[in-house]
């Protein structure tokens, strides 16, 4: 599958999961999809919470679901909100959760419902993350 099927694939997941969102406090909906290496897709919304430090956003929400399926590995990742004049971009902690799992190339697409209106590697967005490489190096 090319490049532009897969992202049309994932956005229009992330668009579905994104109507899932549990966001009575921010009402600020958040849908992710992403596709792992072997072709499986997983979405997943942001889980709000009234203590707020309990929310977890889409991005993560779609990452665990794949890691508690076995997928360590990802190609891709559309991220969809309902933000026309500015996107929203992963939080700190979604990119260091990310650096788990992605490789630098890991490909980060961010979107309104309409469509696609940034695209990054994984790298541009958290270019020193922190990872096994310093928990090594401390030891």
């Amino acid at each position: 599958m090319s490049e532009k099927k897969i992202t049309k694939k994932l956005h229009q997941a992330a668009k579905l999961a994104r109507t899932r969102s549990y966001s009575p406090y921010s009402k600020f909906k958040v849908g992710a999809a992403l596709i792992t290496k072997q072709g499986q897709v997983f979405s997943g919304c942001n889980v709000e919470n009234a203590s707020y430090g309990g929310a977890v956003c889409a991005e993560r929400t779609s990452i665990l679901k794949a890691v508690s399926e076995g997928f360590t590995k990802f190609e891709e990742i559309v991220i969809v909100t309902e933000s026309l004049k500015a996107p929203a971009y992963p939080c700190a902690l979604c990119l260091q959760v990310m650096a788990e799992f992605f490789s630098p190339k890991t490909r980060i697409k961010i979107a309104n419902l309409k469509g696609i209106v940034a695209e990054h590697h994984f790298i541009d967005l958290l270019p020193h993350p922190f990872g096994p490489e310093q928990l090594k190096a401390a030891r």
